[in-house]
């Protein structure tokens, strides 16, 4: 019994790595994202339970208050959490993953400390559970404060900021060659750790609110690294191929993020891209030089009610009014008439990967009518009318022609070439990249300034009536 225990632990661990694979691709469609959540919990509820059976777990009891615990507070956070605030939540998560591998790194080495013998492949994983795990902890406390607001979303920098943090990398590197020549230096080791930990805020520091999408993939990443290191740092395979996965993922999906946006991931990191407040994609364009036209909402609700096909473009506008509910309720309103509606998602919209996505999902916006930016962008031009609630630069035509933008290249939704574009917004202000949008300036567009919701309100109200 003894000797088949340990086999039937990893056999279960084999069946729980088949579930996250399996449960990641079905993550990629928002149709079997549910059911690929559903099985990549089993797999993971698979792991926890056969860890608990190891030999070597020593005190079930304060396992079981812990899981009670954190089972309860992460319970009541995803019941009271509203939408619009999950990219926060997902920061959070993240941050927690980084703590607990690097927490596994500390305890680790104050167990080996005392024993006068920690192996060098021991002192190389706990150092990168430290470094990666402390970066991502702070790092994801840093992006929550951003998105919450308690701190400027824009970037925040100061003088020799880059240079600094090669430094604190540097005396990382060498603090880390000086436990490999006196292991059981505490001094050093705590000297890490919070290197690791003030790196990951300077890191997040001069990053702008709106680039989160990518830096909450990152994050992620590297929390699922970190993970895996601190499965070597116990010697649990089903640690290491679960944080591999999250990171290798995790990885995959911040280079989608910045095809979105045309960037590398080094000008996501280091450029404090939007900290500049411009008006116009080229020189000498101010928003004073044009004019905009302007509708009401029974002027709306007639473009929209008559049209044979509407393409909806949500934004993160549209998060921070929470109107995707009642952008739902027109959409419905739309199609009584015979509207075909669709819904057109750009990669990076809103502030996590997926935002739109999750935020028309609690909406019940049904699975085939959200249309990713490839598929979508060949139907404008058969679209009688774009209506875009919160987007900005995502729309902005500037990024086809104009070499002077700094959203020149990046992917967009191509709703000018819709026959009629309707744009709704508090106002004429900047996007993140800091810049005007031609969008709002052309012939066939028509603005209606207000909050999304309240806009979006007044048109349901008047297609009822067509």
């Amino acid at each position: 019994m003894t000797d088949f225990l340990p086999t039937a632990i990893q056999v279960v661990y084999l069946v729980a790595a088949s579930l996250f694979i399996v449960g990641l691709k079905n993550l990629g469609s928002p149709a079997t994202a549910r059911k690929g959540n559903t099985l990549a919990s089993v797999g993971m509820l698979l792991a926890v339970v056969v860890t608990l059976l190891d030999r070597s777990v020593l005190n079930y009891q304060l396992i079981l208050l812990g899981l009670a615990i954190g089972s309860g507070i992460g319970a009541v956070a995803a019941y009271k959490v509203a939408m619009t605030d999950m990219p926060q939540m997902v920061g959070l998560l993240n941050g927690l993953g980084g703590a607990a591998s690097a927490l596994v790194a500390v305890g680790e080495f104050w167990r080996l400390r005392g024993t006068g013998d920690i192996p060098v492949d021991a002192i190389i994983t706990m150092i990168l559970g430290v470094l990666i795990g402390g970066v991502t902890l702070t790092g994801s406390l840093m992006a929550f404060a951003k998105l919450q607001g308690l701190i400027s979303g824009s970037p925040i920098t100061f003088p020799f900021q880059q240079g600094l943090n090669a430094l604190l990398l540097i005396g990382f590197l060498i603090g880390s060659g000086y436990l490999f020549v006196a292991p059981e230096n505490s001094i050093i080791f705590l000297g890490l750790v919070s290197v690791s930990l003030l790196l990951g805020v300077l890191v997040v520091l001069p990053i702008g609110g709106a680039d989160m999408p990518v830096v909450i993939s990152l994050l992620n990443s590297l929390s699922g690294i970190a993970a895996s290191a601190a499965g070597f740092v116990v010697m649990n395979n089903m640690l290491i191929i679960a944080g591999a996965l999250v990171g290798a993922s995790g990885l995959i999906l911040t280079q989608i993020m910045c095809k979105g946006m045309n960037r590398t991931l080094s000008s996501v990191l280091f450029s404090a891209f939007g900290s500049t407040n411009l008006t116009g994609g080229g020189p000498n364009v101010t928003a004073t030089d044009k004019a905009v036209r302007t509708l009401d909402a029974e002027e709306g609700a007639m473009m929209l009610g008559y049209a044979r096909s509407v393409v909806i473009v949500p934004g993160y506008g549209m998060a921070v009014a929470q109107a995707q509910h009642t952008i739902r309720e027109l959409a419905d309103q739309l199609e009584r008439l015979g509207v075909d509606v669709k819904y057109a998602i750009h990669p990076v919209a809103g502030r996590m990967p997926g935002h739109m996505n999750v935020l028309l999902a609690e909406a019940n916006v049904p699975y085939p009518q959200l249309y990713d930016m490839d598929d979508v962008n060949p139907e404008f031009e058969r679209t009688d009318v774009a209506l875009v609630v919160g987007a900005n630069d995502v729309v902005n035509p500037a990024a086809r022609h104009d070499t002077t933008s700094p959203v020149y290249g990046m992917p967009i939704l191509e709703v000018d070439k819709a026959h009629n574009t309707i744009v709704i917004k508090r106002s004429l202000n900047p996007g993140f990249a800091g810049i005007d949008n031609e969008l709002f300036y052309k012939a066939k567009t028509v603005m209606m300034f207000g909050g999304a919701r309240d806009v979006v309100a007044k048109l349901v109200a008047e297609v009822k009536q067509l």
